[in-house]
Parts: C-alpha cells; structure tokens; sequence
C-alpha cells in the first residue's frame, strides 16, 4: 500500500483500502464509525438509555468473566472476510488479544460475547449484517438488545455459529430474564433496560 500526501492510496486489496479510509474518516466526538459490508458508516452519539442497557450487563458480566477477561464499549473488532470493521457496543475479550493486535484492530474471532444495543441508525445492521459478520468470524455467543423491534423490545441471544449463521438460542421480551450459557452462567434481568 502506498499513500500520497495522506490524499489518496494505492491499496493491494480492497481490505486495506477500507481500513485506511476509516482511519482518515473525520466524525463528530461519540460518534461511531464503522465499517458495515464494504460501506463506512457513521452513527450518531448513543442515547442515555442505550448506555444505561450497556452498563448494566458489562456490569453483571464483571461478576462472572475470568480476571485476564475484559468487558469493552466500542472496541473495534474485524472481519475481513465479510469487509467488516465492528465498534460494538460490548465486547468481551481476553486482555491480551488487546496487546497482539494491530493498532487496536481486534479480529472478531477473538471475542467471546458481543453485544449490540439498536438504535434508529443501527437497527438493521445490528440484525442482519453485524449477525452475518459475528456469525463468519464464529464469535460464540451474539447478544442483541433489540429495543426497537417491531413486535416489541426483545433481547436475543444467538450461538452456535456454523457456516456463517446462527441459532437462536434464546429470545424474551423487556420484562423477563435471558441466562447466558457457558463460560459466562449469568441471568440477565431485561426488565431493568430503559425502554427509550
């Protein structure tokens, strides 16, 4: 790859390409820049009840994750193979795939639970091509925290990933209670997520 006065590069592949253009994308302070199937994103500063949902399960997984185990808000995860580059809302992660990586650029395979919070300028990516994403880089368990779904807030919990899907595991509405499986051995409470 070369870069000509930080303007333009020739890139080997497309990969590098889209890496290095969101290293150069310029966004307003909290906002997330992604990239999403080939396409850099930009999303708008989380709303108050979208970090209160992500405080209160890092919150509970600080209880039951191992000591070299990290919960990380916004923790830029890569999948390569579907041109992906995901700032999840949780993330956790061995500490020390933090200290092998390449200027933060964690490969998603390396998380065990992610978590994703919908949002109005999310949502569809959270469901569809970030679960495709997580799925191809066989992330063990997808929680999704869905408070815009159309039937209703729902919390769903997807695993087993195979071929690049899921199963779904688990869902519930706001109100009831999701268990984690293995390693993690944790109920979740959804009744406690903010509504708006």
């Amino acid at each position: 790859m070369r870069e000509f006065d930080g303007d333009y590069i020739l890139a080997d592949n497309v990969w590098d390409e889209l890496v290095w253009v969101w290293r150069q994308t310029e966004a307003p302070k909290a906002c997330k820049v992604e990239i999403v199937e080939a396409l850099i994103t930009v999303a708008p500063l989380s709303s108050v009840a979208h970090n209160g949902a992500a405080e209160r399960v890092q919150r509970r997984l600080y209880d039951v994750i191992p000591q070299e185990w990290g919960v990380y808000q916004r923790l830029p995860l890569v999948v390569p193979a579907r041109l992906g580059l995901y700032v999840p809302d949780l993330a956790v992660v061995a500490s020390s795939a933090l200290r092998a990586g390449d200027e933060q650029l964690i490969p998603a395979s390396r998380a065990e639970l992610v978590g994703e919070i919908t949002s109005r300028a999310t949502a569809a990516n959270d469901r569809t091509h970030k679960l495709a994403g997580y799925a191809e880089a066989e992330v063990p368990l997808y929680l999704l925290i869905d408070g815009l779904a159309p039937g209703g807030p729902t919390v769903t919990l997807y695993g087993e990933p195979e071929d690049g899907t899921y199963r779904v595991l688990a869902s519930v509405e706001y109100g009831e209670k999701l268990t984690l499986p293995n390693p993690f051995d944790l109920e979740i409470d959804t009744g406690v997520f903010p509504t708006s």
